[in-house]
């Protein structure tokens, strides 16, 4: 008996959709994370990009616990000297919703090759309209 490893060519990447209004952060961004990566489904090979499409609505209808939203900071540097910049989550939230969801699936995606590619099947949206109604996305859970 051998064990199984999927090619490349037998990969079939699947649409999906998620509803993020009144869900936490955190364990919206596992369950989009393993969509994306391909783990949820029996075949996963480490190296083949197995994961599926998916796409997220009510991004601004997302829940953070306790403090969060102004304790959780998000920090970026621009490499010049003074260049940091912090924002809190009520802050960022306020300006671009979707940025929590992508950014929190980003950090719990593998830091490899295949991250990258991974990110770009994941579609983000403010409102409860997308325009990928013609993939026929199912509901992820």
């Amino acid at each position: 008996m051998r064990t199984y490893l999927q090619k490349t060519a037998e990969t079939k990447h699947d649409w999906y959709i998620v509803d993020a209004a009144g869900q936490r952060l955190g364990t919206l961004a596992v369950r989009i994370a393993r969509a994306l990566s391909g783990k949820h489904k029996p075949t996963w090979t480490p190296h083949i990009d197995d994961g599926d499409h998916v796409i997220v609505i009510n991004a601004e209808k997302i829940e953070l616990g306790g403090q969060k939203w102004d304790q959780k900071v998000y920090r970026r540097h621009s490499g010049y000297p003074g260049g940091l910049r912090e924002q809190t989550a009520r802050e960022m939230h306020d300006k671009h919703p979707e940025r929590l969801i992508e950014m929190a699936v980003r950090g719990m995606l593998a830091t490899n090759r295949m991250r990258d590619e991974q990110l770009r099947r994941l579609n983000v949206y403010t409102g409860s309209n997308h325009p990928h109604d013609a993939q026929k996305p199912q509901p992820l859970f």
